[in-house]
């Protein structure tokens, strides 16, 4: 075998163990990941909310128009969602009904708000799919809680 042949063969083997270490990371790690990630997003957002509440109130007045409900309410409304959904995905808390309630922020926020941001509320969108569809893994309350609540001989609850 060559110089050549035997240098590409070896890292073609070092590639395939790279590739085998990371398909071998546990799912629940990615989960938690991608919960924090997200997480850390809106929490971000709910904070400069609050932070100057006189101009949240302005932009929902004057810039962001949401149809359908009044400014003042929409902001609280999104303001709550940005506080109150981070804390509950980064515990693993009601996860599922977290990731629906900020995918519907971000839905709202593409159609009406930041239409031109697509590509960011598509990344934000394939995050909380990924989280409503799969779970927040073992690494979360809802793990816990589904664990406790099944009894011997019951069916597992997803994660």
């Amino acid at each position: 075998m060559s110089l050549c042949a035997s240098a590409c063969l070896r890292l073609t083997n070092m590639v395939r163990g790279v590739f085998a270490t990371l398909e071998a990371t546990p799912p629940t790690l990615l989960q938690l990941l991608l919960r924090l990630g997200i997480a850390g997003v809106f929490w971000t957002s709910g904070q400069v909310k609050i932070a100057d509440w006189q101009s949240t109130l302005y932009l929902f007045r004057e810039e962001y128009r949401v149809p359908l409900l009044p400014a003042d309410f929409a902001a609280a409304l999104a303001t709550a969602g940005e506080l109150a959904f981070p804390v509950l995905l980064v515990f693993g808390l009601a996860t599922r009904l977290s990731a629906l309630g900020l995918l519907g922020m971000t839905a709202t926020i593409q159609i009406f708000v930041y239409p031109g941001n697509w590509m960011e509320h598509l990344m934000w969108a394939s995050i909380l799919l990924v989280l409503i569809t799969k779970g927040p893994g073992k690494l979360s309350l809802d793990h816990v809680i589904s664990q406790l609540l099944r009894g011997p001989g019951n069916v597992r609850a997803p994660d």
